[in-house]
Order: C-alpha cells, then structure tokens, then sequence
C-alpha cells in the first residue's frame, strides 16, 4: 500500500515506515503530522485517484528531526561592469518518518 502526497509544493510517494526530508515544517521533534492533501492512495492493486485528493484519506508521519541542506553558492556577474555578488544558502528540511496511512 503507497500513497501519493503534497506538501511543500512537491509530490511524494510514500509507504509505511518510509524516512524522507521535505520542506520545513512548523511541527516539534517527536510530534506527530498528519498530511491531508492525498493525491492518490494504492491498495491491493485497487487504485484510487483523487479529484483532485481523496476523500477521507489522510497519512499520519513522525517529525524525526529539523535541519539545513547542505549550501550552494548563488553567484550573479555581468560582464565589463565589474559586478560580482556573492551569496550563500542552506535550504531548511524536515525529517519525516511515514507511520500510518488512512484510506
């Protein structure tokens, strides 16, 4: 059994007991969220499509932890004006366990 949800502006896919980072939430470690924007849920082969989410359906996760991405470099330049900037970020992620999924 997977379902498909949307958080943060993407789409995952997810099954019980799946660990995966998304975009940060406002949820303490150790507390429970649940994500009641389904997609699609997938049940012994029986395959529900939302219209656009499921009716009903919601999946339950574990804030395991908080944290940063690693950095990137956002550098802008143009040519024979002698402009250069510099600038660093760190994306903040969420570490999510999935515990249960409710169809």
């Amino acid at each position: 059994m997977y379902a498909i949800i949307e958080t943060g502006g993407k789409q995952y896919r997810v099954t019980e007991g799946d660990v995966l980072m998304i975009e940060k939430l406002e949820a303490a470690e150790g507390q429970t969220f649940d994500f009641d924007r389904v997609l699609t849920v997938v049940k012994d082969g029986e395959v529900v499509i939302g219209k656009p989410l499921v009716a009903g359906a919601k999946v339950t996760a574990e804030v395991v932890s908080h944290g940063k991405g690693k950095k990137i470099l956002v550098f802008k330049y143009k040519a024979k004006s002698n402009y250069r900037r510099r600038q660093g970020h760190r994306q903040p992620f969420t570490k999510i366990r999935i515990e249960k999924i409710f169809a």
